[in-house]
């Protein structure tokens, strides 16, 4: 049956494997249950209701991603969006939660009605061939640098933004065995490398980490102080409609960006073969929709999903297994919240190594395909955004493109793209 429902053997994979890679992705993102909560109490939330929200949400997303789109993509309350809810928008600007919420809920509407008219598929059939491997290069780089900051390999600095952790403590020591664990596997053709590297150095952390066990069962608490709880006139209202453009924009080049290079990194990214795509950006439009009536900021797709690839997954099963645990973690979050941050780590670093192989793809002696491309893969880490990195790609490729004459090469929809991160660049902001 699930052979049949998924197309597992015509994916070239097999109900176990999928199983795999959903337990591998799952726990390189659980970390989400906890930390959207944490994000979003600062900004008044109730922060129970928000993770059990967080936990509904996700399993939603991620069960549509899987049995409609047939994708082995998880969905989630999205890192930097929720920040940007709660530090820019709630706590800079004075906009009340629920004001907030109703924003998301408008850019989502707006996510759906570009969806369903086919404008987010014009975009994806008409980015260049160079930068769509810059997506998935860029996104290889955005997740390298986070798991060198979870891992504590990497730490911020005043004078040089970034520097080296104390190597000498637990964590970044535990991080980089577990990489070396996940590699040997993985070349000696090891089944579930990526999922024994976690698991292991989960392990370890209880004897040299000073982790401790808390128990595996809780009772869920009640999303009753957030859902439903959103409000649209407020939304609405002038003062509060650039913060809807900014949310539609990031959502749509945070979550088609992310789809683009997970999907082409599983080999899923075909000329002429983006029917599961386009259901794809559908599932991740009627998520965010989802989430706000729940009482969470926008769910988007998640980059950490690039492990569960890693790890084999092909189809929607993977999503599914994923949603099944984000479901679990309603009732078994002191087991989820085992799992510490730099056990995963290694995982996502070795996917980033994995992923930046497709910098051969690029056509380094054109510099008008090169430097946008490398721009864009660049600007993603640096930025902390890939929206951003999408969007200083875009505008330079245009520009690059008009002064050597050859705008003729750039698809309309692809200036249209790159007039409004301009505009939005320079009018509203970062």
């Amino acid at each position: 049956m699930l052979d049949t429902f998924f197309r597992l053997k015509e994916s070239g994979t097999d109900a176990r494997t999928e199983i795999v890679a959903g337990v591998t992705t799952f726990l390189t993102m659980a970390y989400i249950i906890f930390v959207n909560p944490s994000i979003l109490s600062s900004a008044g939330m109730d922060k129970d209701a928000v993770f059990v929200a967080t936990c509904i949400v996700s399993a939603l997303g991620t069960l549509v991603m899987g049995l409609y789109a047939n994708y082995p993509i998880a969905m989630a309350p999205g890192m930097g969006l929720n920040a940007y809810f709660a530090f820019a928008v709630v706590g800079g600007m004075g906009i009340a939660w629920q004001s907030a919420l109703g924003a998301v809920f408008v850019s989502g509407c707006l996510f759906i009605l570009v969806t369903v008219l086919g404008l987010r598929g014009m975009i994806v059939a008409g980015i260049p061939r160079s930068l769509r491997t810059a997506i998935t290069v860029g996104i290889g780089l955005f997740l390298a640098l986070i798991a060198l900051k979870s891992a504590g390999i990497v730490t911020a600095s005043e004078p040089t933004l970034v520097k080296v952790g104390d190597l000498h403590k637990p964590a970044p020591l535990l991080a980089i065995i577990g990489f070396f664990l996940i590699v040997a596997l993985d070349t000696l053709r090891v089944r579930g490398a990526i999922l024994i590297g976690i698991l292991a150095i989960t392990v370890l952390s209880f004897f040299f980490g000073g982790n401790t066990f808390h128990g595996i069962f809780s009772a869920p608490p009640s999303v009753s102080p957030t859902l439903f709880k959103l409000d649209i006139k407020g939304a609405l209202s002038s003062g509060i409609l650039n913060v809807v453009l900014v949310f539609f924009l990031v959502e749509l080049f945070d979550a088609t960006g992310t789809l683009m290079g997970v999907a082409n990194r599983a080999g899923l990214l075909v000329e002429g073969k983006m029917g599961r795509l386009n259901k794809a950006l559908l599932a991740d439009s009627a998520a965010i929709v989802a989430g706000s009536m729940l009482g969470t900021s926008s769910t988007t797709a998640y980059i950490e999903s690039a492990a569960g690839v890693q790890a084999g997954g092909r189809t929607g099963l993977t999503a599914l297994t994923v949603a099944v645990l984000f479901l679990a973690a309603l009732f078994i979050a002191p087991l989820a919240g085992v799992v510490p941050a730099y056990a995963t780590a290694p995982a996502l670093l070795f996917v980033a190594c994995l992923m930046l192989r497709d910098l051969v793809d690029i056509d380094w002696h054109d510099t008008t395909e090169s430097v946008p491309a490398a721009i864009t893969a660049l600007a993603m880490p640096f930025t902390y955004s890939i929206a951003e990195g999408i969007a200083f790609g875009f505008i330079t490729y245009c520009v690059l493109k008009l002064l050597t004459g050859r705008a003729r090469d750039v698809a309309p929809v692809i200036w249209v793209i790159a007039a409004l991160f301009a505009f939005k660049i320079i009018y509203i902001g970062a």
